[in-house]
């Protein structure tokens, strides 16, 4: 066991190694399974309800692109994802050019596309520039964003936590009284490239300051993919002590292989909204090492063999994992997705 130890602390960077051996401690996953298995008896209730997939894909998933992506195809990757029956998503973020080169066009992407009845087009605004920015091109929801950890605040957003949420508080307000919906991110909300682990009660407090400012709706993001069943069970449990789990969401990177697992765990604590990327696009530019959201396709074949309602039609969606992979030369990260697309293309 520590000649494996040492060989994995030799691949891993430090400040991951530490997150890791926290979550993998065996104490914590004795004191955490008792819980997981009580929880698990409502599993069965809570699959009876629909889950709502909010796809991220144009936004969080195309920010950490090298390649420059044309408008045209920001444009036809909305209008597919919300043809195969998406509902929720978000196009873009009104950031400054400087931090995301890659979302410069958020205006002139939004004003092209055909929005549909029932459906919503939320954009990322992180401070009041980027929200006129977002009314001016006639954005109906925003979403904000902070951190559960002080160190990726300060590099994500250049200010500390409290400084960031008084920021939000001002487009918040400002954004309910133009009746623009408001989501809240937080992220590294179970460990931090920087610090390390964060605590569950952390990352919960930033979730119900939030809601109490008025978002409607909080996501919780692993952004770095370190979270574990265990690990992620405890925040959605802390958050779900201090705010309405009808409230509260899963947005949940794969780096480690965990994304599904952990979501089958915020499933059987309450959460009813899942944050997912096409082809598991994405990353994140202030967390080395973080790769792609969990696929929305492996999402939502997990919920089919559960039998939970989505709306996505899984055909359409697959059409949209070719055009995008086929658009950025570059490989389709969704397991789910690779084995269809290769069944289908056996059958004709």
């Amino acid at each position: 066991m520590l000649k494996t130890t040492s060989l994995f602390r030799d691949r891993v960077p430090r400040h991951c190694f530490a997150v890791l051996v926290q979550q993998t401690d065996q104490a914590l996953l004795h004191n955490h399974a008792r819980s997981l298995h009580q929880d698990t008896h409502s599993l069965e209730q809570s699959f009876l309800e629909s889950v709502t997939l909010v796809e991220v894909g144009p936004r969080d998933g195309l920010q950490n692109e090298k390649q420059k992506v044309d408008v045209a195809t920001k444009v036809q990757l909305v209008e597919g994802l919300v043809s195969a029956g998406l509902k929720q998503v978000e196009v873009t973020s009104f950031v400054s050019p400087k931090w995301v080169p890659q979302l410069a066009d958020a205006a002139e992407v939004y004003k092209k596309i055909t929005k549909q009845d029932g459906v919503k087009y939320p954009v990322l605004v992180p401070n009041m520039k980027g929200l006129e920015a977002a009314m001016e091109a006639g954005a109906t929801e925003v979403a904000v964003f902070t951190a559960a950890s002080e160190q990726f605040c300060r590099k994500n957003t250049n200010c500390s936590i409290e400084d960031s949420l008084k920021r939000i508080q001002d487009v918040v307000q400002c954004a309910m009284e133009k009746d623009i919906a408001v989501r809240g991110y937080v992220s590294c909300v179970v460990g931090c490239p920087y610090q390390g682990h964060v605590k569950p009660g952390a990352a919960a407090e930033i979730a119900r300051r939030l809601f109490d400012m008025g978002c409607y709706e909080v996501s919780m993001g692993d952004t770095i993919g370190v979270g574990t069943p265990a690990s992620v069970a405890e925040m959605f449990k802390a958050c779900r002590d201090v705010m309405p789990v009808d409230r509260v969401a899963a947005h949940m990177h794969d780096t480690y292989g965990q994304a599904l697992a952990n979501l089958l765990a915020a499933l059987g604590l309450g959460v009813r909204v899942i944050d997912s990327a096409v082809a598991g696009l994405g990353g994140c530019p202030f967390a080395r090492g973080a790769t792609g959201n969990v696929a929305t396709e492996d999402v939502v074949y997990m919920l089919n063999g559960l039998g939970v309602k989505h709306g996505v039609d899984m055909n359409k969606l697959l059409d949209v994992n070719e055009f995008i992979s086929h658009a950025l030369n570059k490989p389709n990260s969704s397991r789910a997705a690779r084995a269809l697309l290769a069944a289908r293309a056996v059958n004709g």
